[in-house]
């Protein structure tokens, strides 16, 4: 038996659960956004079309044994008809809703007393602007369905400026206004859970996050004490278990000054923050996904070196990347690469390099390089 896997979204991470699926024996059904999209290069069974159309949707969803994403932004009322028709949705849009939609989301971790920053739904500029008296300035306030890498995501620093989250805001989106956390760093939790409750949790990492956009991870996230980094697992398989989620959960949380965490964001598919698991982690989560969704025995999510570093590739002044991987693979033979199919644009992921090795400094030193050159950044 051939097991037929449908992911909806072309974006590089339906690329990389391709790649995953390969090894596994499992065909890929993909519905793309376009033709010439990352996954839609390497895919063979592609349908291009629109995900927010519903007669699209469950046509592609003919012939899936289950149906997954590469992004959360699936209308939540197609995916209940796609499971109501009997459809295999993993995760289900009873889990995806609290990744799709922020207020959502911060009412159920409330429910379940899960740390997150003091925050309230506000439907004018007036309500963000108690709330920030309240709470003092800086607010973050957030649109709570639709944004992410930054966007949809405002630093609001005083009430003369509380208008902005609400100009031009699309009808049906709210903004949910958040406490400014004045962390010490950014981690991420990812784990993995399948339907039959089979769960693991991936070592905890350190992210460094530019004007929104994860650049930087290092796993183990340095300095975190074991019983620290076993908290951020058993809090992050704790949500998954809640909220019924199946696949891979990413959270991504905030290290407060004292050392404690609160929730940041939740993500239900494979996340930026995990691209060190392909070669830094005996199971990558793009395996370990698939795995799930199909309920197969989970992977070992242990890591194979001391340290792994990986550094996103970014659009910039180099446009042939493919070429300039002659100086990266000859300064550094273990370094890995993965390019994303993608037209070179500022500041668009277009791929990642990943370096491990025993001293963590020399391993972070290697992926800063190799990120810098096929971004044109000289050093």
């Amino acid at each position: 038996m051939t097991y037929v896997v449908g992911i909806i979204g072309g974006g590089q991470l339906a690329r990389m659960m391709h790649a995953a699926s390969i090894g596994l024996g499992i065909d890929i059904k993909l519905l793309a956004e376009g033709p010439d999209v990352s996954a839609a290069q390497v895919v063979a069974d592609v349908t291009v079309g629109d995900y927010t159309d519903p007669q699209t949707v469950r046509d592609f969803a003919t012939g899936c044994d289950v149906v997954t994403f590469d992004h959360e932004h699936v209308p939540t009322g197609i995916l209940i008809e796609l499971e109501a028709a009997g459809v295999a949705v993993r995760p289900g849009p009873a889990a995806l809703v609290h990744a799709q939609d922020k207020a959502v989301m911060r009412a159920r971790l409330a429910e379940l007393d899960i740390p997150c920053p003091a925050n309230r739904p506000v439907g004018s500029v007036q309500e963000l602007i108690g709330f920030g008296d309240e709470h003092g300035w800086p607010v973050i306030a957030k649109t709570t369905r639709g944004g992410y890498d930054g966007k949809g995501v405002f630093k609001i620093d005083s009430a003369a400026a509380a208008g902005e989250p609400f100009e031009g805001l699309p009808a049906g989106i709210g903004i949910l206004a958040e406490e400014f956390v004045d962390f010490r760093r950014e981690l991420s939790a990812l784990v993995v859970r399948s339907p039959s409750g089979q769960a693991v949790a991936y070592p905890i990492s350190e992210t460094v996050q530019t004007d929104g956009v994860c650049t930087e991870t290092t796993t183990p996230a340095p300095g975190l004490t074991r019983d620290q980094a076993v908290d951020c697992q058993q809090l992050a398989l704790r949500i998954a278990h809640e909220l019924e989620v199946t696949g891979l959960l990413a959270v991504e949380l905030m290290q407060r000054q004292d050392g404690s965490v609160v929730v940041n964001e939740l993500a239900m598919r494979p996340h930026n923050t995990g691209h060190w698991t392909i070669d830094g982690a005996h199971t990558s989560q793009f395996e370990n996904h698939l795995r799930a969704v199909l309920d197969l025995p989970l992977g070992d999510p242990s890591g194979r070196a001391p340290w792994t570093v990986m550094a996103n590739v970014l659009g910039g002044s180099v446009t042939d990347l493919t070429a300039a991987l002659l100086h990266c693979f000859a300064r550094d033979p273990k370094l890995r690469v993965q390019l994303y199919g993608k037209e070179v644009k500022p500041g668009r992921k277009v791929g990642h390099v990943t370096t491990f090795g025993d001293d963590r400094e020399t391993v972070a030193k290697r992926a800063r390089h190799a990120a810098d050159y096929l971004m044109g950044v000289q050093r």
